[in-house]
């Protein structure tokens, strides 16, 4: 680990925009543990962003665990003694059917992980950075043009979206006195294999089916390191990383 590295946990980082995120830090000097539920995925995501100089470590986590979770934060605390960045990244989406033929183990699902999951990190987060020395950390929350959006059919993601930006005002809010900043990054069309439908073809609000352009995921990193290396006394509270001509603002 290089002197005087920050620490960062990177959820959903075995894959697509988690992964490129942790390489994004590593490069930034970041000493990054990758949190995911897969072990196999994210030792290989590992092996991949890993490069000489740099700290990266696996911890396999399932964060609607709240075992799981506690388990993932006294690791960084033990290894590393301070947690200086938390990404909440991770999260899924339910299958584009209509609302009324989802069902509630679905609907569930979605919002262990993308909610309720994101809470339990911010939570074991609050719990380090409050009484480190230096005090203080940030974390940064996955939101999505979801968060403001919906696309059709997508009901249990975009409530959850929509919830993670109140998450991230009442984190921003509640961590002030103890230098804990939050912002959120919500993405539009990376090219992960979460989005591979996106640039094919996708269901738009007015019942047709057209392709979406999409960006590189390296962009939503740079943007997220960017967000990281400012000092405690200044924030991001919300950006928008997008294809730009993605169909978002405007009517279509």
């Amino acid at each position: 680990m290089a002197e005087n590295a920050k620490i960062a946990i990177v959820t959903g980082a075995g894959t697509g925009v988690g992964k490129a995120i942790t390489r994004g830090l590593l490069e930034a000097g970041f000493t990054v543990l990758m949190a995911g539920r897969r072990r196999d995925v994210l030792e290989a995501a590992e092996r991949e962003v890993r490069a000489p100089g740099t700290t990266v470590l696996s911890v396999p986590t399932d964060i609607t665990d709240p075992a799981s979770v506690a388990a993932l934060f006294a690791k960084a605390k033990e290894d590393f003694g301070r947690l200086d960045l938390l990404v909440n990244n991770a999260g899924i989406g339910a299958p584009a059917i209509p609302l009324e033929d989802l069902s509630i183990e679905q609907w569930r699902s979605v919002v262990d992980t993308n909610l309720t999951g994101a809470f339990l990190c911010t939570q074991e987060a609050f719990r380090i950075m409050k009484d480190q020395s230096p005090r203080g950390g940030r974390i940064i929350n996955n939101g999505s043009v979801s968060a403001y959006a919906p696309r059709p059919l997508s009901a249990p993601y975009t409530a959850t979206k929509h919830a993670i930006l109140g998450l991230t005002k009442s984190t921003a809010l509640d961590g002030r006195p103890y230098d804990i900043a939050c912002g959120q990054i919500d993405i539009g069309n990376a090219a992960t294999d979460m989005t591979t439908k996106i640039a094919t073809g996708v269901l738009q609000a007015n019942g047709s089916v057209a392709a979406e352009p999409t960006i590189d995921p390296k962009h939503v990193a740079d943007a997220v390191v960017y967000m990281a290396n400012l000092p405690l006394a200044a924030n991001v509270l919300t950006m928008t990383v997008m294809a730009t001509k993605m169909p978002f603002v405007g009517r279509g």
